[in-house]
């Protein structure tokens, strides 16, 4: 199989492009390498494109090894004709080809089997025929054998339909056509399993079309007949089933004819709709389990890239009853400055609130503290309640409720045992919750991905293919925004390209033992050979170097490309110790950017990206998206009524809508039939994680602690 063809014409790109991704990968490279570093080889694809290319590169070669696998097991069999290689030739997809081999893959003991083996399949064969002639119980009758079982004709004849049955079942068209119309026609019926009310009420007596079965709800139902809760069949067509299968085989007219069409009923009935039926809902669920990746992946994109809030000397407070609030500041650098216990969530205990007023407004007034960061979980309430009472008297200061999307904040604070093993797991926890807000990114990698509550029913999916997309995003969004060598976690730098868990520590363990002044003294780490720092090095910032360029996300092997565009453009390097070069692109225009790159031997799309370093180093692209919403007032649930207009911002997306913090502790929802005032097929068309919209409330019922929003004013 040429694959670059086949991928080509797939993605609409041209071979030249799919080839030279090929061998990049082929040769050891990284996506976030390869789409910043070598686009004049790929035509500028960017992660996503060159992700797609490579997991469909590797679903091409586990197809064509299958193919193989199976011309082999067909020729050791001695079966393997010009026209079974051509039909495998011609399999597009697994299914197809597990189809052309289902008539000679080794069966277990099967009724047709058994019919072989008393000697039946010889009359099968003639019945097959439907000859226009012929007497079907005297032929029957040749093959009365007592001792084979077999004691009379209509022994035999039964034996005959069932190797008969089974030959109809293994049909590798048949089995095709049939499929197809089990995908268009069929409907997923679900009725209660128990007598009981459960979460899965509203499917207790449901029907939905295949086509139009929504992943969610795919889920949903496999969930609820797991758990017990509900009976789930296919519905389908019968007769039109039937009527595929009669006309494949049957020949009207025949003696033989009824036998065989007995044998076709038999086969769908028995072997055919059950088999069918089993890889229908499988495919159902891998459509489910890939829309629920999908999803999953963009939110976590949206959440890792959420803009920092930077400049800011943050408490981070993680809400505790029993043991208190652990407090910690951190300075704009994520610096730990000072701890604390402060007891002001149960009621009364008026002279600990008044101790815990002091501690919290002395940290402020000692360290300059300008926002607060509070833990969403257990006392998160009464803590943002307790917290804003005290704002009044700390002017300049607001706080944000830091949702830590369904992981327990003890999940990142474990990650920083090693760098405060004086602390324990709630103080780490203060200070994790700090720097979550000042730099999203670089805390949430310390989570485990498939922890991050921003998809629906992640539990349910196939974990590998989940942990494979996930991590893909978190390497992506790492490298997108670059990281700081000199102050990065292990974790962090772990996601970086060409860098894995064990180089991490060896980079982290070098760098406190000596430093990393520049990027070149990378090469001096331990195990950090020169492939690695290819691949590591334009991702890695080192913003004190003496070198500016250090700092930017100019690769090394360009540094000469950007030293003579400086010259070229009448410039020098040391113009960038004060910042960025704001008129440098218009520079290269003036001049000529073909000429320029042409004189430096370098594409266009390297060019630009150089010019864009230089008049902007460092830059991140989270600065480009809205901040978190600060705030300083409390909103109860009981303040809440149809109409009233709120600011939200989005914590999670899914099948059906979307869920907003408005403040109150309890999520809102926004169906996706109130996202916006024109049709949209999902909600990711209108909102993303981290959005901050304006929303309406539709209703509320604070018992079932309910919250139905609008973002279009006046749908209900």
């Amino acid at each position: 199989m040429d694959f670059a063809a086949v991928l080509a014409k797939e993605f609409s790109l041209r071979i030249e492009q799919v080839r030279a991704v090929m061998e990049l990968l082929a040769a050891g490279n990284t996506i976030p390498f390869i789409a910043r570093y070598r686009k004049e080889m790929t035509g500028s694809l960017d992660d996503q494109v060159l992700r797609e290319l490579s997991e469909r590169l590797e679903y091409l070669r586990g197809l064509e090894k299958r193919r193989e696998e199976i011309e082999k097991a067909l020729t050791e069999q001695g079966v393997l004709t010009d026209a079974l290689k051509t039909a495998l030739g011609a399999a597009a997809t697994l299914a197809e080809l597990e189809d052309i081999y289902r008539p000679y893959r080794p069966k277990k003991r099967t009724r047709a089997t058994v019919a072989k083996e008393r000697g039946l399949e010889p009359l099968a064969l003639w019945l097959l025929l439907q000859l226009p002639k012929g007497d079907v119980a005297a032929e029957a009758s040749k093959f009365v054998d007592p001792e084979k079982d077999v004691p009379d004709a209509e022994s035999a004849l039964s034996g005959a339909r069932d190797i008969i049955a089974e030959s109809v079942s293994d049909d590798a068209a048949l089995r095709g056509g049939l499929r197809s119309l089990l995908l268009r026609e069929g409907v997923v019926e679900t009725k209660a399993a128990k007598d009981e009310d459960s979460v899965y009420s509203m499917y207790y007596d449901y029907r939905e079309a295949v086509p139009k079965m929504a992943p969610h709800r795919v889920l949903a139902v496999n969930r609820g007949e797991r758990e017990g809760f509900l009976k789930v069949t296919l519905a389908v067509p019968d007769e039109k089933a039937l009527a595929l299968v009669r006309a494949a085989f049957v020949r009207p007219g025949a003696p033989a004819s009824g036998q065989v069409e007995a044998a076709c009923g038999d086969a769908w009935s028995r072997l055919l709709f059950p088999s069918l039926e089993r890889e229908i809902r499988s495919t159902l669920t891998d459509r489910a389990n890939e829309g629920a990746i999908r999803v999953f992946s963009q939110n976590l994109h949206q959440l890792l890239m959420q803009p920092p809030i930077k400049g800011k000397v943050t408490l981070g407070v993680d809400p505790g009853f029993r043991t208190g609030c652990k407090l910690a500041v951190v300075d704009e650098n994520g610096k730990v400055l000072d701890t604390g216990v402060g007891h002001f969530t149960i009621p009364g205990q008026d002279a600990a609130k008044a101790a815990a007023a002091r501690l919290i407004k002395g940290f402020v007034k000692k360290y300059g503290v300008t926002a607060i960061a509070i833990g969403n979980g257990t006392a998160s309430r009464e803590s943002e309640q307790f917290i804003a009472s005290l704002l009044p008297d700390m002017p300049g200061v607001a706080y944000v409720i830091v949702s830590e999307a369904g992981a327990s904040v003890y999940s990142a604070s474990k990650a920083a045992a090693k760098e405060f093993p004086t602390f324990d797991v709630t103080e780490r926890s203060a200070v994790s919750i700090a720097r979550r807000m000042q730099d999203p990114l670089a805390e949430l990698v310390k989570i485990d991905p498939k922890s991050i509550g921003v998809g629906q029913y992640q539990h349910d999916l196939k974990q590998n293919e989940l942990a494979a997309a996930l991590d893909g995003v978190v390497e992506q969004c790492v490298n997108a925004v670059g990281v700081e060598v000199s102050t990065a976690s292990a974790e962090l730098l772990s996601h970086v390209a060409g860098i894995g868990p064990a180089l991490a520590q060896s980079i982290v363990a070098y760098r406190e033992e000596n430093g990393i002044p520049s990027r070149a003294a990378l090469k001096k780490v331990p195990k950090l050979g020169p492939r690695a720092y290819e691949q590591c090095a334009g991702f890695l910032r080192v913003r004190d170097s003496k070198n500016p360029l250090d700092g930017t996300g100019v690769h090394p092997e360009s540094y000469e490309a950007a030293k003579g565009l400086l010259s070229a453009l009448g410039l020098e390097l040391k113009d960038m110790k004060n910042g960025g070069l704001p008129g440098i692109v218009q520079k290269a225009k003036e001049y000529g950017t073909d000429r320029l790159a042409g004189e430096l031997g370098i594409g266009l799309p390297t060019l630009n990206d150089i010019l864009s370093e230089l008049q902007k180093p460092g830059r991140d692209p989270r600065d480009e998206l809205p901040a978190p919403v600060l705030r300083r007032d409390v909103l109860d649930f009981k303040d809440l009524v149809p109409g009233m207009e709120l600011t939200g911002t989005v914590r999670n997306v899914i099948d059906f809508g979307a869920f907003v913090d408005i403040g109150v502790h309890q999520d809102g929802l926004v169906h996706i039939s109130r996202m916006a005032d024109r049709f949209i097929r999902h909600p990711s068309e209108a909102v993303k994680v981290g959005d901050v919209v304006k929303v309406w409330v539709v209703s509320v019922d604070e018992k079932k602690k309910r919250i139905a929003l609008t973002m279009v004013k006046g749908r209900t």
